[in-house]
Parts: C-alpha cells; structure tokens; sequence
C-alpha cells in the first residue's frame, strides 16, 4: 500500500497550523524503528488497529468515550502527541478534516511517522452525501456511478466503517500500512487481519439473514443518517428525518413524514442513536417525540459504531460487539424479522 497522501492535500500542512493543532514538530523526539506506538482517528479505527497489531504495537484513540468520531474536533497540539509516534490511521476524506490537515503535517514535516489512509483504493466504493440507495434500485444503478462526484475533495458519507464487507477492505489497508512500516512483523499483522476479517464476514452473514428474514424492507431511525452502507449493501430502507450529518436537525414537516411512514407500514420499533442521549436511560428528544405521537410501542439504540459508551467500554465491547450485540438485534426488530 501506497503511504503517501493523495495529491489533493499536497501543501496543506500549513492548514494544521492555522486551525491550532500543530505544535513544534522540531522538538518532538523521532520514534524507533518499526510500529511500536500509534494514534488511530476514532474509535472504530482504533481497535481496528489493535486487532491488527496484536502485541506489536499500542495505539490510541483521541476521542473520549461518549463522544462519536463524525463531528469530532481536537483541541490543543495533538498532532504534536502523534508525531511521537509511529504510525497514524485515519480516514481521507473532507468529513474528518482534521485528520486530513494532520495527516499533510507529517509527511510535510515528520516523515518517520507511517501515515495510513484507510480509504486508499476505496474511492469508487465511496457512497455520495445523501445517497439513496432506493433510486439506484429504480434506476438500475449500483450507486457507484464513476461519473458521479467521485474526485478530489469529493463530497462522501462517510460512515463507510457500518459496511462490514467494507470493513474488511478498512482492515486490510491497515494491515499493509503497517507491514510497509515494520516489515519485520508483516506476518502478524496479515495473520490478525485474517482472523480479524472472518468475525467481520460473520457480521455479513447476519445481516443477510436477517434481511431475508424480515417482514418489511423498511426501519426508522431517530438520528442521524449513519446507516446508507447497511442499505445499499443489503437492500433495504433506512428513513430517518436527519441527514447525514450530527449537527443536522429535522423540520417538523421531515418528523410529521416520519411519523406517517411508521404508521403507514405498522412499524413497532424505532431506532434511535444512543450517543444523543442524555443519559443512559433517556431517550433522545426526537425518538421520544416520534415514539409519543406514532402507533410504535418500542425504541431500541443502534450503534453509528464511530465511538463507544462507557457501559460498552466496561463490557470490553469493541466493533464486532457493538454490531453483534446492539446493531444486528436492533435491525432484526426494526425490520420485523423472527
């Protein structure tokens, strides 16, 4: 795999700076030969990491717990943190900008640091800003139209990370990314990656059957529209009122179509994403309104699986927990399936 970034942020390492996050990357010690350290840009992408590198390598993850990846800001000299290191993991693409602006400092002024872009090759896979999975089936179009906005600086979901086929495309970039970095333990970090890529296939199969189980090809859910993957991979709905996304907030003419569409298709459970609670018993406002004024009887939390929750976290639930425990029984009632 190709380490270097893509020519759309050559010479953007300047943009760090400006936007605070840059601190004195002369002082920072250069790290050892190897991976032995590492930041990854979120939480999924950070256990990602530490399945791949096993005992190798330690990484961390920079966004607290209870806090979701999308929409995340650092504050202070964090690529400074991560330049005494060996390796950072993060997504390429605008919706993670400060990962693009640090990933453009190191390799301006940190080489030693194995920059891994987790989307490398990927851009085709790649589903538009509030894509529908719906019209491509009407169309006939597989949603991955070259014509379409597929360029620099293009405007992605990128909640590619809830695709477990495509997960294991994310699994294998940093594998490589690593083994380019520490050849020396190229062979674990391939080994894990298999072994890692079966339980991501095991997700796969879930889904498919509970898909082919369902009683409807339609769920609700009362948040952010973080789930297209799931759609267009398994070919069902996904209706929420928000976008893309977290900053989004719906109309009541957007919550009042939602409503219509619950009762219209005797849809009993909502989803909704935990992450937008204010505690751990509470429903988040919009899946409490849509509940109270729809005929549903029922909400059940399903993971954007971009961060964990602090029970998830005591549970030592990483992705495949959270997309087993929480996501797959989520959809298996939201969809109807027995």
């Amino acid at each position: 795999m190709k380490l270097t970034r893509r020519s759309v942020l050559q010479g953007s390492a300047g943009a760090l700076a400006a936007g605070g996050l840059a601190g004195c990357l002369d002082d920072v010690p250069r790290g050892n030969d190897g991976v032995e350290t590492g930041y990854a840009a979120f939480y999924t992408l950070w256990d990602w990491t530490q399945q791949v590198s096993g005992d190798v390598a330690d990484f961390e993850n920079p966004v607290p717990v209870g806090s979701m990846g999308h929409g995340w800001e650092p504050e202070g000299d964090l690529v400074t943190d991560i330049a005494s290191t060996d390796a950072f993991v993060y997504p390429d693409t605008p919706e993670f900008s400060w990962t693009q602006d640090a990933a453009a400092t190191l390799e301006a002024d940190y080489d030693t640091v194995a920059v891994i872009d987790v989307l490398d090759g990927l851009e085709d896979e790649l589903l538009e800003w509030n894509h529908d999975p719906a019209h491509d089936e009407q169309e006939g179009d597989d949603g991955h139209d070259e014509e379409d906005d597929h360029e620099e600086g293009g405007n992605y979901d990128p909640h590619v990370w809830v695709d477990p086929v495509l997960a294991q495309d994310l699994v294998a970039n940093i594998a490589d990314g690593l083994a380019e970095a520490d050849p020396d333990n190229a062979d674990t970090f391939e080994n894990n990656a298999a072994a890692y890529t079966d339980r991501l296939a095991e997700i796969d199969r879930q889904f498919r059957t509970l898909v082919d189980d369902a009683e409807r090809d339609v769920a609700v859910l009362a948040g952010h529209d973080s789930y297209t993957y799931l759609e267009d991979r398994y070919g069902f709905e996904q209706h929420s009122p928000k976008g893309v996304s977290p900053q989004d907030e719906p109309t009541p003419a957007e919550i009042s179509e939602t409503i219509d569409l619950i009762d219209e298709e005797g849809i009993e459970t909502v989803l909704y994403d935990p992450f937008e609670s204010s505690g751990a018993d509470d429903l988040p406002t919009l899946a409490a309104t849509i509940l109270e004024d729809s005929e549903a009887t029922d909400a059940m939390p399903v993971s954007p699986a971009a961060g964990t929750l602090a029970e998830w976290a005591d549970e030592d639930w990483g992705y495949v927990e959270q997309m087993q425990e929480i996501n797959v029984p989520a959809f298996r009632e939201a969809l109807g399936a027995q």
